[in-house]
């Protein structure tokens, strides 16, 4: 069977602090525009690995939005269903870094192109024949029709039998964390494959502990937590087996995006066979060729530069 996986949400730009420390309120140097959005990073890396790449979404008829669909047409990725709309400019993010591996956003997204996704332009025969969906917590917090549309995306592809994967990605920028796990819910229960990170499955759960969290996650509907633990590597956690895998050392330029290319690298290699312990590695490769190179997408590897690092680190 032809490997295919899709994706829904938001596509923006984004403008960076060139440094890290510098609030974005006060004057100062960016840099920028790159392509940019969760769901984006994440297919972009799925078309990167060889796999077959759909996506949903929308940008503004402008030079932005032309860029990101070049970006993502040059990879490989099917763009027959990337809205373009006149009257509407693409989404931006504004981000800056701080030495504590904290970071700050402001987003114009709720009234950009980012924002107009809409239960009808969810096609179920594009659905038809994918291996996993894949949805983002930041679009599901974007507006009502963004949410619902993600909703759809889900319902459809289960009644299609499609496996659907979830990175909560919580947005406390866009919405309390109340309403963030009330929207969170539905998908959630949905789920075959949850991507967390540890705070985001204790915020999601009310739970102090990171494997009781976890715990309460899969009781939820997911067969598989998987927890994102950036310069630490990730855990796995099934009602069988739970498991640490350690990360890949690299020399970290930007760790934009590098949790959204960890999800693609997780679900291409379960998608290919591997077992649970072989795909954290994989993903643990490709989160950190993700952090080599300045930009959201820019670090997202090939399958064969993955390969070489794992092969270089004797694992």
């Amino acid at each position: 069977m032809e490997l295919k996986v899709g994706c829904i949400g938001e596509l923006l730009v984004e403008v960076m602090r060139e440094k890290v420390d510098e609030p974005l309120g006060r004057p100062g140097t960016f840099v920028g525009p790159f392509p940019s959005g969760a769901p984006g990073i994440f297919i972009d890396t799925i078309a990167r690995l060889g796999i077959e790449a759909r996506f949903i979404g929308t940008v503004g008829k402008d030079d932005f939005g032309q860029m990101i669909i070049d970006r993502l047409k040059e990879d490989g990725v099917d763009i027959s269903h990337i809205k373009v709309l006149d009257g509407y400019t693409t989404g931006v993010a504004f981000v800056t870094y701080f030495s504590d591996g904290s970071r700050k956003f402001i987003y114009h997204l709720s009234r950009a192109a980012t924002g107009q996704i809409y239960p009808e332009d969810v096609d179920p025969a594009y659905l038809s024949g994918l291996s996993y969906l894949h949805i983002v917590g930041s679009t599901i917090s974007i507006n009502e029709h963004c949410r619902q549309s993600c909703e759809r995306a889900v319902n459809l592809a289960k009644d299609l039998g499609v496996k659907v994967s979830f990175d909560p990605n919580l947005r406390p920028e866009l919405l309390s964390i109340e309403e963030i796990r009330k929207i969170c819910q539905p998908i959630l229960g949905r789920s075959d494959i949850v991507f967390p990170t540890a705070d985001e499955a204790m915020m999601l759960t009310g739970k102090k502990n990171l494997k009781e969290a976890c715990m309460a996650l899969l009781k939820e509907g997911p067969e598989i937590v998987v927890v994102k633990e950036g310069k630490s590597g990730s855990s796995v956690f099934t009602f069988e087996e739970e498991f640490h895998a350690p990360a890949f050392k690299v020399e970290e330029v930007d760790p934009t995006g590098a949790g959204d290319c960890y999800c693609a690298g997780f679900v291409a290699a379960i998608l290919k066979g591997t077992s649970l312990k072989e795909a954290a590695r994989f993903a643990n490769a490709v989160g950190a060729l993700a952090v080599t190179k300045k930009g959201p997408m820019e670090g997202a590897p090939t399958l064969n530069q993955v390969n070489q690092l794992i092969s270089s680190s004797g694992r």
